[in-house]
């Protein structure tokens, strides 16, 4: 998870000051992983520029509680609550980049490998192209490694640490855009600054370090996405007396952490007196 980070960062040109050498070792990494690289990348760009809008947020928009139906009522349950942990922490990964499920909505079918999916535009098409030809040849060396050393030895070398590497990235993206203190916003009430602050820090204690402090520093990362991870925490430090109470914090354990926000953070409803301001809820 910590070699997938720093693809992140390579995304974001935070890697060096070479954008190709940023691209290539991000490419390489992220493919080696089986992550589609460019089109995460313009995606993950599009999140950063709206982040916390429900209209144009790319991954985590919260469902809205006048659209949910009755099968929704059997989700907000303990057992609900527990289901959608185990879906969020196994295939949740696979949903979005497959389906765009939980991502923005479009007025056609959008993923992550085609070129012509709504997500790019035409610029962008043909590293999408690049990402789908690499995940190809991993793919393919993938098939020769198994060939040559057998299913269960890839299955257990490759395959299941990246089952942990895709359930770990998955509750962190999750948890830093899921807490009760947290709003989203309707075009009205959106601006770039409102939806980077509406992000939390969590502490993950010593994994802080081997996740190289992108989930303790999540808040300085929205406002100054190109800082490299080895300068987070003097950012974030630097951060927290300018923010004062617009600095969001939860050391909950992240166990903990999990189940309360799966639980008390189902939907968003307007406020009343701003409806262009939503905040988490579960009370149907």
């Amino acid at each position: 998870m910590g070699l997938w980070v720093i693809g992140h960062e390579c995304g974001h040109q935070a890697f060096s000051d070479y954008p190709l050498l940023n691209d290539t070792i991000g490419f390489f990494l992220h493919t080696g992983m089986l992550a589609p690289y460019f089109s995460w990348k313009y995606s993950h760009h599009r999140h950063h520029s709206s982040t916390a809008s429900l209209e144009h947020d790319e991954s985590f928009v919260p469902k809205k509680k006048s659209t949910l139906n009755s099968f929704s009522m059997l989700l907000n349950t303990p057992p609900g609550g527990l289901f959608r942990l185990v879906i969020l922490c196994t295939v949740g990964w696979l949903l979005y980049v497959c389906f765009n499920v939980s991502g923005r909505k479009y007025e056609k079918f959008a993923n992550h490998f085609d070129p012509k999916s709504p997500i790019y535009n035409d610029r962008e098409r043909f590293q999408i192209l690049l990402t789908d030809i690499g995940l190809i040849a991993t793919s393919y060396g993938l098939y020769k490694v198994a060939l040559a050393q057998g299913l269960p030895w890839l299955v257990l070398v490759y395959f299941a640490p990246l089952v942990i590497v895709y359930g770990f990235l998955v509750v962190i993206t999750w948890l830093h855009r899921t807490h009760r203190s947290l709003p989203h916003y309707y075009s009205t009430e959106w601006n770039w600054l409102r939806g980077a602050l509406s992000t939390i820090d969590r502490d993950y204690g010593v994994l802080n370090t081997v996740l190289h402090h992108i989930t303790d520093t999540h808040v300085a990362h929205h406002l100054l996405f190109s800082i490299p991870h080895y300068h987070a925490m003097e950012a974030t430090k630097a951060i927290k007396p300018i923010l004062g109470e617009y600095y969001q914090f939860d050391d909950t354990p992240i166990i903990k952490a999990m189940w309360r926000e799966a639980t008390e953070c189902f939907f968003v409803e307007a406020e009343e007196t701003n409806k262009g301001v939503y905040w988490f809820n579960n009370k149907m």
